[in-house]
């Protein structure tokens, strides 16, 4: 136990008045032998003085703000570490490539899961649900079904903004992913600068399972030399997975180049060249390429059928009040000295 005011506790020694005198003047008799020993009263009188040391001992601790201190405890579940790198580039405020669904039906509202295979429509048809809304959505749902996962979360444009260190509180994790949904991205993205800040969540961190990062973006990137060197080194260091769940924008290419297109045109393509720099890295890697919400579902199912290992963490238990029950010890214990009090017979003379 710890305690907000500790000089308070050098009243304690006052809780021991009730046991050293009772309160009351003694009758006096010629000769203590005649009087016959009353069991029932000792008890009694014992009993309403320990109550009396109780209310004196729960006051003075209510006073100085005892509390229980907040501690660790290792556990075993299944799951990972996982940071959620999610893009917030304005692109990924725009529709899909298409969406499926069985029936279009009449007035349907932005925001709807309309699905029909194969119909296309151009990103400016606002009616539909964006990219990242969708992302956000689904991100939120697999959040939910791994509860004994560890999140981090890091959403980025130009520059990385990190939203949450690792947490298994779900309530706090559900948060992060609603408040990246404020405002518009900006136009540009760097994904080599954050992956480096993801990568940072498992510096000096003991490793207890699985490791991944899940990169959801709709756009590949250009990665110099230093940095890939750099990204490789780290993620083989700490041996972590990367998930990419590639989000086909409007006349995207996609991942894969075409087998008659020459090499040095498929290095000139952003999300040809992301592609083969992380088949290349040497640490586990896969890639999903989603051209609509019922795509994106699929790849976030896969990836929480695929991570789902045994795994050691460590949860922290927060900090206690306990003086409220000191405060209620004492109450009680007052309650009983008044009822005794109310009960008592006036002493005769």
């Amino acid at each position: 136990m710890n305690f907000n005011q500790p000089w308070l506790l050098a009243l304690l020694p006052l809780a021991l008045l009730p046991l050293l005198w009772d309160g009351h003047a003694r009758l006096r008799y010629s000769w203590l032998a005649l009087v016959p020993r009353d069991t029932v009263s000792t008890a009694l009188s014992w009993a309403l003085r320990v109550a009396g040391t109780v209310a004196l001992t729960g006051l003075v601790l209510g006073l100085a703000g005892v509390y229980r201190a907040e501690y660790q405890i290792e556990s075993v579940g299944r799951g990972a570490e996982i940071v959620l790198l999610l893009d917030r580039s304005r692109s990924m405020d725009q529709a899909f490539v298409s969406v499926e669904r069985k029936s279009l039906p009449q007035g349907f509202r932005e925001g709807q899961n309309l699905l029909e295979d194969g119909m296309s429509y151009h990103p400016s048809d606002s009616r539909r649900e964006s990219k990242g809304r969708t992302a956000r959505r689904l991100l939120a749902e697999f959040v939910a079904n791994r509860h004994e996962d560890r999140f981090g979360m890091i959403v980025f444009s130009t520059l990385p903004i990190h939203v949450l260190g690792f947490t298994q509180k779900q309530e706090i994790i559900q948060a992060a992913i609603a408040a990246s949904d404020i405002g518009k991205g900006l136009s540009e993205t760097d994904i080599g600068v954050a992956l480096e800040d993801a990568l940072s969540f498992f510096y000096d961190r003991p490793y207890t399972g699985s490791r991944l990062i899940l990169l959801v973006s709709d756009g590949g990137d250009h990665i110099d030399p230093d940095a890939r060197e750099r990204i490789t080194r780290l993620m083989r260091k700490n041996r972590v997975a990367l998930y990419w769940v590639y989000i086909r924008s409007y006349r995207s290419p996609g991942l894969m180049a075409d087998a008659q297109e020459p090499p040095e045109n498929a290095d000139a393509v952003p999300e040809y060249f992301l592609h083969q720099f992380f088949q290349k890295m040497g640490t586990p890697y896969h890639a999903y390429e989603a051209e609509n919400p019922a795509a994106l579902q699929r790849a976030i199912a896969d990836v929480n059928r695929l991570e789902n290992l045994p795994i050691t963490y460590l949860d922290t238990v927060p900090r206690h009040d306990l003086s409220q029950y000191a405060y209620g010890a004492a109450l009680l214990a007052c309650l009983l000295l008044l009822a005794a009090r109310l009960l008592e017979v006036k002493r005769w003379r």
